[in-house]
């Protein structure tokens, strides 16, 4: 499909080339980027489920976001509706273990990521950072969120959920995301996974490419995707993280982008979760700025989303952050869209998100509290942890 597939410069052929996978054609992508909206259709979706429910989430907490959710798939599996559940051991280490058991007990099977092993700590550096769901191998869902109260903005004292994205995607590239379900569950699930999905139909008109890594290899393709797409982009590019510790080269692929003339806009965290991880990313600023590089930080909540732009003709939206500990470390799952519509609702998004941020001069930069300078000197130092 690749060998014809090209947007403003982008051919699908050297996409999967360097990704060394394929674009599955005929999909309809839904962009989830509201809270609760998505969450609802999150929901309504694993309801409809007939034959069986997969899911791979970082953070899985028994709040009443969780809650709600574990009911329905509890529920489910009582039904006789196979479901299959991966969390990450170190994402949801705040959930007991009798929320797993009771999961268990009603008929979900269940598994968990990297688990601490004494004999091999340094492997639980790794994260299984993915966000996928797959209902009956026809309908999936990925992205950004995580099964808790702050993607779902429930409980947060009056404050506003975090600002995520996510897609889903009905159409033959669900039953691709399937697969790429199924090897995560032959190495950390408990049991086989007894399911075999037909392939579906064509449901509507969009190119999907996986981008799931999982493995140094995989990590190694997504860097080098990323930096094909900067470099390859001869108009804009729109980067959406929510933790930015950039790599020397990925700083100097930036700065050449900007300076050959290419629109380059950051859409930063300007609340954190992780103020290290802030701060480390922050000593490059001035650099950036110096180049020409347009950062902005979102203010009023949250951010998490991962969403990348560029001509707005290719996106990549999923779970996948710029820094050193999604690049490296992590295993993580993404999507690839290349498609002006779609890439044009990415943008449409962005600039409402840029309505509720504030932009940094590098005026304003350089007169920031010394303090702050001294943070991001000593956490910079951190930055391949982060």
């Amino acid at each position: 499909m690749g060998s014809y597939l090209v947007k403003d410069g982008f051919a699908g052929a050297d996409i999967e080339h360097i990704y060394r996978d394929r674009f599955a054609a005929g999909n309809h992508v839904e962009l989830l980027w509201r809270g609760q909206e998505a969450f609802k259709r999150i929901l309504e979706s694993v309801k409809s489920a007939r034959s069986f429910i997969c899911l791979e989430f970082y953070i899985y907490r028994n709040d009443d976001t969780g809650m709600e959710l574990s009911a329905i798939l509890k529920e489910k599996a009582r039904k006789g509706v196979k479901v299959y559940m991966l969390y990450d051991h170190f994402g949801s280490i705040g959930t007991p273990r009798s929320f797993w058991r009771e999961m268990r007990e009603a008929g979900v099977r269940v598994g968990s990521s990297y688990v601490f092993k004494f004999y091999a700590p340094l492997r639980y550096a790794h994260r299984d950072h993915r966000k996928l769901l797959i209902i009956d191998g026809d309908t999936a869902f990925t992205g950004g969120l995580n099964i808790a109260n702050e993607y779902m903005g429930l409980h947060l004292r009056h404050k506003k959920g975090w600002r995520d994205t996510g897609v889903l995607i009905t159409g033959p590239a669900a039953h691709v995301l399937m697969e790429k379900f199924r090897k995560s569950w032959n190495v950390w699930g408990k049991g086989p996974l007894k399911v075999a999905p037909p392939r579906c139909p064509l449901k509507g008109r969009l190119p999907v490419i996986p981008i799931f890594a999982g493995s140094g290899k995989g990590r190694r393709r997504l860097r080098r995707l990323l930096y094909y797409s900067i470099n390859h982009a001869k108009k804009s590019i729109l980067l959406t993280t929510a933790y930015f510790v950039p790599s020397r080269r990925m700083i100097e692929t930036l700065e050449a982008a900007s300076r050959r003339g290419v629109d380059v806009k950051l859409l930063l965290q300007g609340h954190t979760d992780v103020p290290i991880a802030k701060y480390a990313g922050m000593a490059c600023y001035e650099r950036l700025l110096k180049a020409g590089i347009e950062i902005y930080h979102y203010m009023g909540q949250v951010l998490h989303a991962k969403t990348y732009v560029f001509d707005l003709a290719w996106s990549i939206v999923g779970s996948a952050n710029l820094d050193f500990q999604s690049l490296r470390w992590n295993d993580e799952g993404n999507v690839g869209i290349l498609d002006e519509g779609f890439a044009g609702m990415l943008r449409d998004v962005f600039h409402e998100d840029l309505a509720n941020a504030q932009e940094i001069t590098l005026e304003q930069w350089r007169q920031r509290p010394f303090a702050d300078k001294c943070k991001e000197q000593l956490f910079f130092l951190l930055k391949r942890r982060l």
